[in-house]
């Protein structure tokens, strides 16, 4: 199965005009299309915001009958399905399906002018399904005949954000091994990294899968049973069940990125002065500034190859689930223990109650 990188995020959302005007707002999305019943679809509203390589949509139901709003009854609002390039969709749903994967859309055929899109999807993790796309000709026509495409913004953009990194995972206690078997078996992705994480009398596994292209990566974690519940307990008990954490967005320029989204509104999970006294004892000199790192509240890590840089946002979700992660990379490939245990102790001091 030939999987290239992320194509689209789709999130279920309770009110996707209202998703849409903070992601612009404070992010620096543009709305680019829409589907609803303007385009003969009236059981669901979809908005298409795009920025650099990431295209995500939002959908939220119309009718009770539309699958999303079931999801955010159950949920709230969160990633419904993460859709993968293909080069052939049909083929790599039969792939999928022969090994163990539910269906969820069957395949279809989009055209507009010299566009072409084929789409089909399959289970994936809890209620997150995946959609593979394949795509020919004009990749600006997002969905040819459902997704109605605005006019180009006559404004320039800035653009903060280039491309999905990752999406990080709660899994119940148990499932973290299945799941990944389901990756490689199902998807043909590997395995490139696993970690056992201990934060006080708190702890989580994890495991890291990956592509075969290397483009679409996943962290899947699970809380430990016999220690003190933590935050991933309390994101599957308020999410009620598997879901998506966290989505990881690339930027080239990270200490210029963050002030910038601040300024549009976006709040950060703050840093203690103490990590960044001990951080070149720790670490060794990190590739950007210390000053800038500790004024920006910007986490590090290394690895074999390189360094990572990595900040979170608060969630503004009403059940306080998902949020971002903003990420630059200067060579490094994967996630490191101290990356991980940074996310555990990051998303610990965020102390709103819910």
């Amino acid at each position: 199965m030939n999987i290239g990188a992320v194509d689209h995020v789709e999130f279920y959302v309770g009110d996707a005009q209202q998703a849409a005007f903070y992601l612009c707002t404070a992010f620096g999305f543009r709305v680019r299309g829409q589907a609803g019943p303007e385009t003969g679809h009236v059981d669901r509203r979809s908005l298409l915001l795009s920025q650099g390589g990431i295209d995500l949509v939002l959908t939220s139901a119309l009718s009770c009958e539309h699958p999303a709003a079931e999801y955010v009854t159950r949920h709230g609002d969160g990633v419904a399905n993460i859709a993968f390039e293909v080069t052939d969709a049909a083929g790599a749903f039969d792939a999928a399906v022969e090994q163990g994967a539910a269906v969820v859309e069957e395949p279809e055929v989009h055209r507009r002018g010299g566009t072409e899109v084929v789409t089909a999807g399959v289970s994936g993790f809890g209620d997150v399904a995946h959609r593979f796309v394949q795509r020919t000709g004009d990749r600006a026509d997002f969905l040819p005949g459902v997704m109605e495409i605005f006019a180009a913004d006559p404004e320039e953009s800035e653009q903060l954000l280039h491309t999905v990194d990752h999406a990080a995972i709660c899994l119940p206690a148990g499932e973290l091994r299945p799941t990944v078997a389901y990756y490689e078996r199902v998807f043909g992705f590997r395995q490139i990294f696993e970690e056992f994480i201990e934060v006080g009398d708190q702890a989580m596994d994890s495991k890291v899968v990956q592509s075969a292209s290397g483009e679409v990566t996943f962290t899947l974690i699970e809380p430990v049973t016999d220690r003190r519940p933590g935050q991933i307990d309390t994101f599957l008990e308020r999410h009620g069940g598997a879901g998506v954490q966290h989505l990881a967005l690339l930027t080239d320029d990270i200490v210029t990125t963050v002030p910038a989204m601040e300024a549009r509104g976006v709040t950060f999970l703050e840093t203690p002065d103490a990590y960044y006294d001990e951080l070149t004892d720790r670490l060794g000199r990190p590739d950007l500034r210390l000053e800038d790192l500790r004024r920006t509240n910007v986490l590090v890590d290394r690895d074999h190859w390189g360094q990572v840089f990595q900040i979170f946002t608060q969630s503004m979700h009403v059940r306080r689930t998902f949020f971002w992660e903003v990420i630059d990379r200067h060579g490094a490939r994967t996630f490191g223990s101290g990356n991980i245990k940074a996310l555990y102790e990051a998303v610990a001091r965020e102390k709103t109650p819910a």
